[in-house]
């Protein structure tokens, strides 16, 4: 699923694919803001990505969906 992350006084948005769910990823966010702690989420790659709670302006959970495979328009 993708997830965008808007950090405050910066232009740019953070674009990430994950293979968590809605729900995890949710309290994970939850508990940033609220705590204040860092937000931390692993993309698709294995990649880190660590954003301060308190620096967090908005964070984007897309919906959940199979990748599609081959070249037609559906």
């Amino acid at each position: 699923m993708e997830i965008k992350i808007g950090v405050q006084n910066i232009g740019r948005e953070i674009v990430l694919e994950s293979a968590q769910d809605a729900d995890t990823v949710a309290k994970v966010v939850e508990d940033a803001i609220t705590n204040g702690s860092e937000l931390r989420l692993k993309d698709d790659k294995g990649r880190v990505i660590i954003v301060p709670g308190n620096a967090l302006g908005y964070v984007e959970i897309g919906a959940e969906e199979a990748r599609r495979v081959g070249f037609g328009q559906f």
